[in-house]
């Protein structure tokens, strides 16, 4: 049985440990909301981009535009064809303590590529170092690893530095197709795997933006080379889904902690309860030995005498 000094060191290591938990579930929440907010800042000007490919597009019609580098004019055979070279992006943590995150986000790559190409992507970027293994270990090779960003200003770094990696691989490697796998948040306290394709462009999504409507009776006229404007347009929508896609990553990591951390705040609650109630007993039970040893003690002298 252990003694009451065991336990009260037991019962402040727990209490501890408690307090540690709970400033870590707090910390998640608040960023939870600052990576959400910085998803949701990207909306207006993932519209103004829309705008900008909309009058383009209306102004030439689609068969017409000249290919960008980035259009993906030369990519639109069906990405299970043997042809295609797939270039794979996905988004872990670097940290732990968050449950299944990394773990569901790798089976959810490899299940994706799997379906669509028999062999492992010819160029793997990872953002965050706890999926890399998972992923090395199904025999993908890691072409590039960067750090999960730590705050929401970090973010546009981490993109720039991986967009100009995948730049300067995509002609090398011959990239036709190029996808995000990232968790996204399904609600409140739960996320969900997703996967983004960056390329080729959809051009089913700039048909159907060539077809809406315009607010006003004339187009906005714009200057400069079409095609130069139009391959600017179509890198900036590139970068938000990207930035999207991280953010949401990030909000969905925290979301995946504060769940690890409240499970883990009721099983030292349940230890903590067990522990009290134990030294509470163990302290009964000396205190009731402590009476007996006095009144066998006061029992010999009265009866010696």
């Amino acid at each position: 049985m252990p003694t009451l000094e065991l336990l009260r060191r037991k019962i402040e290591t727990a209490t501890d440990l408690q307090s540690v938990v709970t400033t870590m579930k707090t910390l998640a929440a608040v960023r939870i909301h600052q990576y959400q907010r910085a998803a949701d800042a990207l909306k207006d000007y993932n519209q103004t981009i829309q705008l900008g490919l909309q009058v383009i597009l209306k102004e030439q019609r689609l068969r017409q535009l000249p290919a960008s580098e980035w259009s993906g004019e030369n990519t639109a055979r069906n990405d299970a064809e043997e042809s295609s070279h797939h270039g794979v992006i996905v988004i872990g943590s670097d940290q732990g303590m968050c449950g299944q995150f990394n773990e569901q986000i790798a089976t959810h790559a490899l299940e994706h590529h799997a379906h669509h190409c028999p062999r492992p992507p010819e160029a793997l970027w990872i953002v965050g170092s706890r999926v890399a293994f998972l992923l090395t270990d199904s025999g993908w090779t890691v072409e590039e690893a960067f750090r999960i960003p730590t705050s929401v200003p970090e973010i546009a770094g981490c993109v720039s530095d991986l967009l100009t990696a995948v730049e300067s691989l995509r002609e090398q490697r011959h990239l036709t197709t190029l996808r995000i796998h990232s968790n996204i948040r399904s609600s409140a306290g739960s996320y969900q795997p997703n996967t983004t394709q960056l390329l080729p462009i959809d051009l089913a999504w700039l048909q159907q933006l060539s077809s809406e409507p315009w607010e006003s009776p004339c187009l906005p006229t714009f200057g400069g080379d079409r095609e130069e404007l139009f391959s600017l347009l179509i890198r900036q929508s590139l970068y938000v889904s990207l930035y999207q896609a991280c953010a949401e990553s990030l909000a969905s990591e925290n979301a995946s902690r504060i769940a690890a951390m409240q499970a883990a705040e009721k099983n030292i609650e349940e230890t903590l309860d067990e522990l009290n109630t134990a030294f509470k007993t163990q302290r009964q039970t000396s205190i009731t030995e402590e009476l007996l040893d006095v009144v066998i003690g006061f029992e010999a002298l009265t009866s010696g005498s």
